[in-house]
């Protein structure tokens, strides 16, 4: 995991070896606020900070509230205005307004601040890849670890959207990180993986041939030379998870995309062109697969930009996955 995704650990490891943490989240915005609901920032008693709840603008006040909540063990919401006349100073297109939780770690389950085992159990639940939402009732200064067995919580995990609930409740969101399975460590895959990492997923590249997968063209990546359909199903893609085949060879890419179809992946792209993708829905009709499952491929993968180089092609892909994963 990320160290700029990682708060929630961070924050439970500086306050077990004795620095003292506050989480604090977004809760709400109004306006062009820079950072979305469920937006966080850890703060050690030292000041050290990892994340952040706005563009920088009020991070050092945050700071400043942190430390005092750590000094009285009590947690603050704290409410932030920027005007249009300061937008521009503070990098903000136009003016916004957010407001922000402020929580201290605290041992006690009895006091005001977030509980250490509380913590615990949504860091644990996140190493487990498991959906899971952190729920604060500010009035009250209750909190629970809510999951998809509620519905509201549900539809906040499905939509990956962090807010306040009519009763006041408000929900962050921690969906398991997202993950891209990349069949083929081919030339584009070299700059896909670099990028895919750069915004948030978890890349794993498949190619059986080891030549091509050799740690020399991808540093530090995770490589599997199992056969595609076999390791597709020892890493069982979620609905956080993109595939995406770039060998041109049936032998590899078919079997991948078969695996594949059979998951729940919210993405799944073939590199190829028109010609070869309409040989490819043969093969994959031919085998049983379903024009409803057929709908599910993006073929030629990625956006129509034009895209020449690898490492435009790997834009143009990044793209259409973004844009499936936030719009639908």
């Amino acid at each position: 995991m990320h160290a700029h995704d990682s708060i929630p650990e961070i924050a439970l490891d500086w306050h077990r070896t004795g620095r003292g943490a506050v989480l604090a989240t977004v809760v709400e915005t109004w306006g062009s606020a820079p950072r979305a609901a469920g937006s966080q920032l850890a703060i050690s008693g030292a000041g050290d900070l990892m994340g952040s709840v706005s563009g920088g603008c009020v991070e050092g006040a945050v700071v400043a509230e942190a430390l005092a909540a750590l000094a009285d063990g009590q947690p603050r919401l704290l409410t932030f205005g920027v005007s249009d006349d300061q937008a521009f100073a503070v990098g903000l297109a136009c003016g916004g307004t957010i407001r922000v939780l402020v929580d201290p770690v605290v041992a006690d389950p009895g006091g005001q601040g977030l509980p250490e085992s509380l913590l615990a159990g949504l860091v644990a639940a996140r190493a487990a890849r498991q959906p899971v939402a952190l729920q604060v009732q500010p009035e009250r200064w209750e909190r629970r670890l809510g999951d998809a067995r509620d519905p509201a919580v549900a539809a906040r995990l499905r939509s990956d959207r962090s807010g306040s609930e009519e009763d006041g409740w408000f929900t962050g969101v921690h969906n398991p990180p997202l993950r891209m399975i990349v069949v083929g460590a081919v030339h584009i895959a070299q700059p896909l993986v670099q990028m895919a990492r750069l915004t948030g997923y978890d890349p794993v590249l498949i190619d059986p041939r080891a030549a091509f997968g050799s740690a020399a063209r991808f540093p530090g990546e995770t490589i599997l030379e199992d056969w595609p359909d076999e390791a597709m199903t020892a890493l069982a893609p979620d609905t956080r998870s993109a595939v995406v085949t770039l060998t041109h060879d049936p032998k590899l890419d078919d079997p991948a995309l078969l695996a594949a179809l059979a998951s729940p992946a919210f993405y799944i792209g073939c590199l190829g062109s028109s010609r070869t993708h309409a040989k490819r829905l043969d093969r994959l009709r031919a085998a049983g697969i379903t024009e409803h499952q057929i709908a599910r491929l993006h073929a030629p993968v990625g956006l129509d930009i034009g895209a020449k180089t690898p490492a435009e092609i790997a834009v143009s892909v990044l793209a259409q996955i973004t844009q499936r994963l936030r719009q639908g």
